[in-house]
């Protein structure tokens, strides 16, 4: 039990030494304001916070987010092919991909993909 209490002891003194080494040594001031403010897509957070931004970046961001979800969704197919027959299988992906390749079109229909609009 004793043995215990001092490796404890021991574990939170280096724990505290380490903490008090770190705030000592780090190179941080008061002076570096702006690195220590908030940062959020390239807007200043003193200026106002209704100033236009660019729609294009926002559906660029959308269209960023909607592949990555379906490359995620993508990936149970895959373990799928030794679980169903093959022609299951092939239906289920040419489906899948299908309605990826029928977003990709409307986008490019619309002038989202262009970004000298």
């Amino acid at each position: 039990m004793t043995l215990l209490l001092s490796i404890c002891l021991l574990i939170t003194i280096i724990i505290n030494t380490m903490m008090l080494l770190s705030i000592i040594l780090s190179k941080k001031s008061m002076m570096d304001r702006e690195k220590s403010s908030p940062f959020e897509c390239g807007f200043d957070p003193k200026s106002s916070a209704r100033i236009p931004f660019s729609l294009h970046f926002f559906l660029i961001t959308i269209i960023f987010l909607i592949f990555d979800v379906e490359i995620a969704l993508i990936f149970p197919i895959i373990p799928l092919f030794k679980m169903v027959n093959f022609m299951l299988w092939t239906k289920i992906s040419i489906f899948f991909l299908l309605i990826l390749l029928m977003g990709l079109y409307h986008e490019w229909n619309q002038n989202m993909l262009n970004w000298t609009n």
